[in-house]
Order: structure tokens, then C-alpha cells, then sequence
């Protein structure tokens, strides 16, 4: 992708992605790759910021012999879920706008 992802819109997807359903380090950052170009060491303090803003939680399944940690959405992520959402309908409203009105003539 050419465009570089701001830490807001990051957070966004996370939150979308953990809206639909639990997700454990690994698969998470394989959803997150199939929209951004991200590393797992991107993903993992943003992780770490939104468990610390209240917006996720945790909880250790075993899976063979080792504890997996799932990231759970809670209330106040769903809450910064919808904000981003209607933000980010707006922005991209803006640009469609921006770049529909453009004439290469």
C-alpha cells in the first residue's frame, strides 16, 4: 500500500477485526496483514495501549501445552469503535469528494 497508516486507524482496525471475534497475537496480526502492511512488532505496543486505554482485555487459553493470550473487545473499545467508524466515514467522505472533483483535463 502507498499510503502510510496513522496509529488511529490502526487502532480502528483492531478494534473492527476483535469486534467479529476473539483473536489471539498471531491471527490478529495475519488479519491486520491483509488490509495494512504491518509487522507483529508494529501490532504489539498497540495492543499494549489499547489494553492500557480499557479498550481491550485479556484471558490465556491453553493450546499445546502453551497458554495462547486472546484480546477481547470491551465496552469502551466498542464505544471507540463506533467514534472511529463515523470519523473515518467522514474523512474518507471528504476525500471522495476531494478526489471526484478533480478534473485532469
Amino acid at each position: 500500500m502507498t499510503f502510510q497508516i496513522a496509529a488511529p486507524l490502526l487502532d480502528a482496525c483492531v478494534l473492527a477485526i476483535l469486534e467479529k471475534e476473539d483473536a489471539y497475537g498471531y491471527t490478529l496480526t495475519a488479519q491486520v496483514k491483509e488490509i495494512v502492511d504491518i509487522s507483529e512488532s508494529t501490532l504489539y505496543p498497540v495492543l499494549r495501549r489499547l489494553q492500557k486505554d480499557n479498550c481491550l482485555t485479556t484471558y490465556d487459553q491453553p493450546f499445546q501445552g502453551r497458554n495462547r493470550r486472546y484480546y477481547q473487545l470491551t465496552d469502551t473499545g466498542k464505544e471507540k469503535l463506533t467514534f472511529y467508524k463515523k470519523e473515518w466515514e467522514s474523512y474518507k467522505n471528504k476525500i471522495d469528494t476531494l478526489l471526484g472533483g478533480i478534473s485532469y483535463e
